[in-house]
C-alpha cells in the first residue's frame, strides 16, 4: 500500500501549499475542514509555525475552526516553493450513555420558538441561515430548548444582531441498532457573548448529549 493512500484517508487534515498560498494537494479530511475555514488562514498558520530552517516542526497548540478542534500541528518544508501542514484533531467527546432516546422533532419549529421567546421585549435583530432540506431529528426536546434559550441569553446583553445557522454535518452520523441518525450543528453568533453562562450551558449540553464550542462572539 502506498503512503499517499494512508495520507488521503488520515483522520487528520493535511494540506500542501505553494509559496503564494495556493493549495497543491490535500486529503479528504482537509476538504471537510475547508468548509469551515478559509484556506488562507491555514496557510498563515503554517507560515507562523514553520521551522526557521528546512525541516519539520511540531507545535502543541489549541486551535478551533467551527466544529473542528485541534491540539497540535506539524509544519514542514524542504525548499522555498512548498510548505505542508498537518493538524491533529482533538478526541471527539464520548457520551456515557449511547441509547435511542428522545422524540422526533421539527428542528425549524424548535429554533423559531426559541428565537421568538428570546426576541420578546428586545430590539435585537435575529437573522436565520438554515439548511432548507433538514430531516426531522430525534432529541430530548426539553433539554434542547433549555440549551438554546441559555445560549441566546448569553448573547443578548452585548449584541445588536444575532445570527443563527443550522446545517447538517456532511458525511457524519450516529448509528444505533442499524439505524442512522444525522449529526447537525447550530451556530449562534452576535457581536459578543457573556462567558459567565458557559458553565450552565455546558451542564445542560452534557445532559442532552450535545457538544458545545465557545468562541469570542459565537457558540
Amino acid at each position: 500500500m502506498q503512503a499517499e493512500a494512508w495520507i488521503e484517508h488520515d483522520y487528520n487534515p493535511f494540506i500542501v501549499f505553494d509559496n503564494n498560498g495556493k493549495i497543491l494537494s490535500l486529503n479528504q479530511e482537509a476538504q471537510y475542514l475547508l468548509g469551515e475555514v478559509a484556506h488562507k488562514k491555514i496557510f498563515d498558520i503554517a507560515g507562523a509555525y514553520a521551522s526557521m530552517t528546512y525541516g519539520f516542526k511540531t507545535t502543541i497548540i489549541d486551535i478551533a475552526f467551527g466544529s473542528y478542534k485541534f491540539y497540535a500541528i506539524t509544519v514542514g518544508y524542504d525548499d522555498e516553493s512548498t510548505i505542508g501542514i498537518k493538524l491533529y484533531k482533538s478526541a471527539t467527546k464520548k457520551f456515557a450513555n449511547v441509547e435511542e432516546y428522545g422524540e422526533s422533532a421539527n428542528i425549524y419549529a424548535l429554533l423559531d420558538l426559541c428565537i421568538s421567546a428570546s426576541s420578546t421585549n428586545s430590539s435585537i435583530k435575529f437573522r436565520k441561515e438554515f439548511d432548507p432540506t433538514f430531516p426531522d431529528v430525534r432529541l430530548k426536546i426539553e433539554d434542547f430548548m433549555k440549551l438554546l434559550t441559555k445560549v441566546y441569553q448569553s448573547h443578548l446583553q452585548a449584541s445588536t444582531t444575532i445570527t443563527t445557522r443550522l446545517a447538517l454535518i456532511t458525511g457524519e452520523y450516529i448509528r444505533f441498532n442499524n439505524k442512522k441518525y444525522p449529526i447537525f450543528s447550530i451556530s449562534i453568533k452576535g457581536e459578543a457573548r457573556d462567558s459567565n453562562y458557559e458553565k450552565s450551558i455546558e451542564e445542560i449540553a452534557l445532559k442532552g448529549n450535545c457538544t458545545v464550542h465557545f468562541e469570542k462572539d459565537e457558540t
